[in-house]
C-alpha cells in the first residue's frame, strides 16, 4: 500500500506481533468502586497480565512492551516516553471501538479482508516469503497470523468509523475563521513550510490487439473451466491481477453509487444472479464478473482481472513520444500545460494542463517536507520550469509508462497570511474544533463506559480522567 497511516501501520505492528486481545473477559477488580460495571459472565477466570479493561476490551501488559519495541524499530526515541502515556493511548483506542459496536457501527468482512490481504503483501515483499512472515510476527503459523491480524484491523476499523462519525458533524463558520487566526499574536502565528507545485505528462504504451486477444482468450477459457465446474473462488486467487481482491477470491460488494469505472459497473448490473459476464474491458484490463448475490440494490461480486502485457517495441516508442514531447516544449514550440492537455494519456491531469493534485490538501501546492519520496526524486534536482527526461514509472498493478516532469512554482517558507492561506488556516481552525469535539465526546463517555486499571498503572497520570478521579 502506498499510502499507509503511520499510526495505523504502529498499531497493526504491535498488535501482530503479539497482541493476543481477549473481549468481553471477566477482569477481577482491585475495588468495588466503579460506578458502571459490565453484567457478570460465566466460565471466564482472571487473564495473567491486564493491566487496563475498557469496555469489552483488554489491554496487556505485554501491549505495551510491544508498543516499545516498534517504536524502536522506527528509530523513535524511547527513553522519554513513559509507560503510562502508551497505555492511555491503547485505552483511547479501545474507548473508541467499544462504542462503535455500541453505535451499531459495521466494519463488513470484505473490507477487512481487502485491507488484511493487502498488508499481507506489504509484510510479504517486505520480509521475503509468508513462512519468514510467520517467523518474524512470531506466529505458529499463517492461520493464525491471519486471525489475529484481522480481529486487529477491524477493531482499528471501527476506531477509524467512531472518530469519522464524531467529527464528522463539525462544521466551521468564515467568522470562526477569522476569530481563529486573530487569536494568535503575530509572533506566534503559524509557519507554512517551502512549497511547489508539479505538473506532469504520462505517455503509456499502445497495447497491441494481439495482446488484448490473448487475455480474452484466456478469461474466455477460464469462464469455460468455471462453467464445467471449476470454483470462480479458486481461479481469482490463482489468475487474478487484483490484489486487493484475489486473495479474498476476487469478492467485491458494490451498488450504483460506489466508484467503480463505469464499464465495470454497467456490466454488474446487466447480469443476472449467478451470472458470468463474457470479458469486460475498462482502463484496468479485462474482467470476469459473477454476481454472486443480489441483496436489493447492492451485488456481491466475485471478479478476475487481466491486463495485457506491453511489448518492449510498444515501450521503446512511448518513450521516444515523450522526448519528442520534451525537445519542443524546451524549444518553445509548445508549453508544458497545452501539451499535458493535448498529448498526456493520465485524465486526472491532462485537463488541469498536468497539475498533480495533493491528496491530503485538494490542492495544487505540495509542502516539501511532506512530499512523497517518489515525487521528490524526480523533481529535486530540476530548475524552475525544466522539463525533466522521460521517467520510467510502474504502477502498483505493475503497468508502465513514462513520465515528463516540470515545476510550476515555488513558494518560500513565511508565517501565515489570512488572505494568501486562508484554505491552510481554516484547514487548522477546523482541526482545532475537531479536537474539541472529541475531546468532549471522550469524556462524556468515559463517564458512562466501565474502565478500570489494575496495580501500579493506577498512579499514572493520564490526560484523560481514565481513574474517574478515583
Amino acid at each position: 500500500m502506498r499510502f499507509i497511516n503511520n499510526r495505523f501501520m504502529l498499531f497493526l505492528a504491535i498488535a501482530v506481533l503479539g497482541m493476543n486481545m481477549a473481549v468481553a473477559q471477566e477482569i477481577i477488580p482491585d475495588t468495588p468502586k466503579d460506578t458502571v460495571k459490565p453484567q457478570p459472565k460465566t466460565g471466564r477466570s482472571k487473564v495473567d497480565g491486564v493491566v487496563a479493561v475498557v469496555g469489552d476490551f483488554v489491554v496487556l501488559d505485554s501491549d505495551i512492551d510491544l508498543m516499545y519495541r516498534e517504536l524502536q524499530a522506527q528509530n523513535v526515541p524511547v527513553k522519554d516516553i513513559p509507560r503510562c502515556e502508551l497505555l492511555g493511548k491503547l485505552m483511547e483506542d479501545k474507548l473508541y471501538a467499544h462504542h462503535a459496536i455500541q453505535d451499531s457501527i459495521i466494519v463488513s468482512d470484505a473490507e477487512v479482508n481487502e485491507t488484511m490481504n493487502k498488508q499481507i503483501d506489504y509484510f510479504v515483499e517486505h520480509l521475503g516469503d509468508e513462512q519468514k512472515m510467520v517467523a518474524y510476527f512470531k506466529k505458529k503459523n499463517i492461520e493464525t497470523f491471519r486471525t489475529e491480524l484481522f480481529e486487529m484491523i477491524k477493531n482499528q476499523k471501527l476506531t477509524e468509523q467512531m472518530q469519522k462519525k464524531i467529527i464528522d458533524e463539525v462544521t466551521i463558520t468564515p467568522e470562526e475563521v477569522r476569530q481563529f487566526y486573530s487569536s494568535f499574536k503575530k509572533e506566534d502565528l503559524p509557519m507554512f513550510g517551502a512549497e511547489m507545485e508539479i505538473a506532469q505528462i504520462v505517455i503509456k504504451p499502445e497495447i497491441s490487439q494481439e495482446e488484448k486477444q490473448k487475455v480474452i482468450d484466456r478469461l474466455k477459457q477460464i469462464k469455460k473451466d468455471i462453467q464445467e465446474g471449476a470454483s470462480f473462488y479458486s481461479k481469482a486467487v490463482l489468475y487474478s491481477e487484483d490484489r486487493a481482491s484475489g486473495q479474498s477470491g476476487g469478492f467485491l460488494k458494490m451498488n450504483r453509487k460506489t466508484a467503480f469505472v463505469k464499464e465495470f459497473k454497467e456490466a454488474a448490473f446487466s447480469l443476472q444472479e449467478g451470472e458470468i459476464s463474457d470479458p469486460v474491458e475498462t482502463e484496468f484490463g479485462y474482467h470476469l464478473i459473477y454476481i454472486e448475490k443480489v441483496r436489493g440494490q447492492e451485488l456481491e461480486v466475485r471478479h478476475i482481472l487481466m491486463s495485457p502485457k506491453v511489448t518492449p517495441e510498444a515501450l521503446k516508442k512511448a518513450k521516444e513520444k515523450a522526448e519528442a514531447i520534451r525537445n519542443k516544449i524546451m524549444s518553445g514550440e509548445i508549453s508544458f500545460a497545452d501539451a499535458a492537455r493535448s498529448e498526456s494519456d493520465e485524465k486526472e491531469t491532462k485537463n488541469s494542463g498536468g497539475l498533480l493534485l495533493n491528496p491530503r490538501t485538494l490542492e495544487s501546492r505540495f509542502e516539501l517536507t511532506k512530499l512523497s519520496p517518489d515525487i521528490y526524486n524526480d523533481v529535486s534536482d530540476l530548475k524552475d520550469k525544466e522539463v525533466s527526461q522521460p521517467i520510467l514509472t510502474q504502477g502498483d498493478r505493475g503497468e508502465k509508462s513514462y513520465k515528463l516532469m516540470q515545476i510550476v512554482s515555488r513558494y518560500d517558507a513565511h508565517q501565515a497570511d489570512y488572505a494568501q492561506d486562508y484554505t491552510k488556516i481554516k484547514e487548522l481552525a477546523l482541526k482545532e474544533k475537531q479536537m474539541k469535539a472529541i475531546s468532549k465526546w471522550s469524556k462524556a463517555k468515559i463517564k458512562d463506559t466501565y474502565i478500570k486499571v489494575n496495580g501500579e498503572y493506577r498512579k499514572c497520570q493520564f490526560a484523560n480522567d481514565w481513574l474517574k478521579n478515583k
